[in-house]
């Protein structure tokens, strides 16, 4: 066939076994650094971000707002994960559920997580500074003051640790309230003081699950350092306790209206319920039933509020 005829096209398009190895190789590299900012962890800050956003408009919500204040909080909340993996790789390398991850595996290197870390959360603070408010945007420096700087090494010393986390782990929803509403007002602190209270039950139930693996690497969780549970079954139910008149608080200040306020009572005796349980008998099933209990729980309230506003 002549040079330039179709047969000469059509085997200068194929893909060498170079090209083949080479896309392969880029799209496992992009699917670890997606696997360092904790994609699931952050569905979470997006959700409660854009509701929070929307909760603490007045009247209508800006679209555009909403969209910026859910992907720079994402950014800030990846690449604080990024930089808490990379201070944490040594750790992660002696527990089960975390030695695959892409650092202690060495599929991605510490310069190019640090490089990635660094880039997600500077993105994410500019997007909230240009796109929403300063306001918004120190709140998210601070959430990542408090993860990398106070939580992340305080996890080596201390079981309050635990209660320090669930701040950075709560600002989600005052980020985006805050983003819509242009302060920090009440109605914010609300959606705060429940995502925080939430996450002591969450966080016990995965204390008492994966407590080999924390006493392995040398982190004092509760069930580590006090091995029959009671502390963590206790703090659980006491913040389930607290749980459930705060999150009802959104039905009586105007956030949300009567059909919340059933449904954060009902889910609140629920998740109440399964927190007694386990801090009546610590075992693998009732930590796992509290686990699951809890988040499926917080969707739900999110929905329910957003749905009644």
């Amino acid at each position: 066939m002549k040079e330039g005829g179709l047969g000469v096209h059509v085997a200068a398009d194929l893909p060498t076994a170079g090209g083949l190895a080479s896309a392969r190789k880029g799209t496992a590299r992009f699917a670890d650094y997606v696997e360092l900012t904790k994609p699931r962890l952050n569905l979470l800050v997006v959700i409660t971000s854009a509701a929070g956003c929307y909760l603490g408009s007045a009247g209508a919500p800006d679209l555009f707002t909403m969209a910026a204040a859910s992907v720079g909080t994402a950014f800030v909340a990846g690449g604080a994960a990024v930089l808490n993996q990379l201070a944490e790789r040594d750790t992660d390398a002696l527990m089960d559920r975390t030695r695959a991850r892409p650092l202690p595996a060495g599929r991605v290197s510490p310069a190019e997580a640090r490089a990635l870390g660094i880039t997600l959360a500077s993105a994410g603070l500019g997007v909230l500074l240009a796109a929403t408010n300063p306001l918004a945007a120190l709140l998210a420096l601070i959430t990542l003051g408090i993860y990398l700087l106070v939580y992340t090494p305080m996890k080596r010393q201390s079981p309050l640790a635990t209660l320090v986390g669930a701040v950075p782990g709560a600002l989600p929803p005052l980020i985006g309230w805050t983003a819509g509403h242009g302060a920090a007002s009440s109605g914010g602190w609300t959606l705060f003081a429940i995502v925080f209270l939430w996450q002591i039950p969450h966080f016990m139930a995965i204390a008492w699950m994966y407590r080999d693996d924390y006493r392995r690497a040398r982190f004092p969780m509760l069930p580590v350092i006090e091995p029959d549970g009671r502390r963590a079954g206790r703090q659980a139910a006491m913040f389930a306790l607290a749980l459930v008149p705060t999150s009802l608080v959104p039905g009586f200040t105007g956030i949300a209206g009567q059909a919340y306020l059933a449904a954060a009572l009902a889910l609140g005796v629920g998740l109440l319920a399964l927190s007694w349980r386990f801090a009546a008998a610590r075992s693998d099933r009732n930590a796992r039933l509290l686990f699951f209990g809890s988040i499926t729980y917080l969707p739900l309230l999110w929905a329910a509020m957003v749905l009644n506003h």
